[in-house]
């Protein structure tokens, strides 16, 4: 049989049963009620956009703009940047994480470059190796308690310096908070600048939680990258109520020289860059990012108190709080059963990274309500 042929001479054809006109080809619709969609506890990914991050794309939603960055959102989410950063940030939208922290990284670094990270840090665990993949760069996972690299954990993962059968390492990467959910600390991260420095590497922070860790620690932005001598941010926001739209900040005027083109060269550039902006815009160009993570921060902390009381009034033997809380997210070590009952009410993830550890992950819509019902939940599985 040929394209050509009809369709009464294929003998498939005649199998068929005709298809009734009068039936709609519609898609099967999706349910939007709020009880269809109830809040859990799996990712703050999974939690909708702030209210007022919709309104921001509604208004920017008119007219014609230029594209690629050209209009007076972006422009403005570039002088955004520079209150929270200092007058030498500069600033790149992009989609998501993964692209952030790949070409944050790429723009800064040579192609024999190595970036060392903990071991448990998105872009050496949760990635599918885009870093080395698409940026060509080697990531060294060195282990470490809680997530947290050290100027000593740096030290002893700079190896085969100057050797030609050696990735080069030229880049430290941390994640503010961590994926274990603690947070660093300024001085902190000034001893591993420092370290970073000294050594003639820069330093990179995934910043995808950056709002909630400034937020923990009750400081701005720049407290915890400009002041304390980073290089280069990968900024969050769909982590904090954006719909979906991420930053690259570049603090040193020396890197990133590439970065417009490895944007596009990357699948990064929007060309209606307007409403990444306008998201940024509203959560940026005023205190919506600190009150949202301030508020996620803060059910994590009713969560882990909640928990622990359970613990210590013998109403939960079984379970133990295995990480400080210093975000929005809590990291409890309990029998597989229990969590396998609690999960029948409320969704969470199973840690991949420790036997019988489980996520709860608060977002800025998490209600004090959920995290009591989840905390009865676990106490009576």
């Amino acid at each position: 049989m040929n394209d050509q042929t009809p369709l009464s001479q294929n003998p498939q054809a005649d199998q068929t049963t005709p298809l009734d006109q009068s039936t709609p080809l519609n898609p099967p619709t999706v349910d939007t009620s709020p009880a269809a969609h109830p809040r859990n506890f799996g990712s703050d990914n999974w939690a909708g956009a702030h209210p007022e991050v919709i309104t921001a794309i509604t208004q920017a939603n008119v007219g014609h703009t230029p594209g690629y960055g050209g209009d007076p959102w972006t422009a403005r989410f570039g002088e955004v940047m520079k209150g929270h950063f200092g007058p030498s940030a500069q600033t790149f939208p992009v989609f998501n994480g993964t692209g952030a922290n790949v070409l944050a990284l790429q723009s800064a670094l040579p192609r024999w470059a190595a970036v060392i990270t903990a071991a448990s840090a998105h872009i050496n665990y949760d990635e599918t190796g885009a870093p080395e993949k698409v940026g060509g760069l080697k990531v060294i996972g060195a282990p470490t308690p809680d997530g947290k690299l050290t100027p000593e954990i740096i030290n002893g993962a700079v190896l085969g310096r100057g050797n030609e059968h050696n990735a080069q390492p030229l880049a430290v990467s941390i994640s503010q908070s961590t994926e274990w959910g603690t947070t660093y600390t300024p001085d902190e991260i000034r001893a591993i600048a420092d370290t970073a420095h000294g050594l003639d590497m820069i330093l990179h922070v995934d910043g995808s939680r950056l709002g909630n860790a400034a937020a923990y620690l009750g400081t701005g932005l720049g407290a915890i990258t400009t002041d304390v001598g980073v290089d280069i941010i990968s900024l969050g926001g769909t982590k904090n109520g954006l719909l979906g739209a991420e930053a690259i900040v570049v603090l040193n005027p020396d890197i990133g020289q590439g970065m417009k083109f490895l944007r596009k060269m990357n699948l990064q550039l929007s060309s209606k860059m307007r409403f990444l902006s306008a998201q940024l815009n509203a959560l940026y160009d005023g205190d919506l990012w600190s009150t949202s993570a301030n508020h996620a921060n803060s059910m994590a902390r009713r969560l882990a108190d909640g928990l622990a009381e359970a613990v210590s009034t013998g109403h939960a033997p079984d379970i133990s709080i295995v990480a400080k809380t210093e975000s929005n997210v809590v990291f409890v070590h309990m029998p597989e059963e229990v969590a396998a009952r609690a999960q029948q009410k409320f969704a969470f993830a199973n840690w991949p990274m420790a036997e019988n550890v489980v996520r709860l992950m608060c977002a800025f819509d998490t209600t004090a309500e959920d995290v009591d019902a989840l905390i009865e939940a676990i106490v009576e599985s």
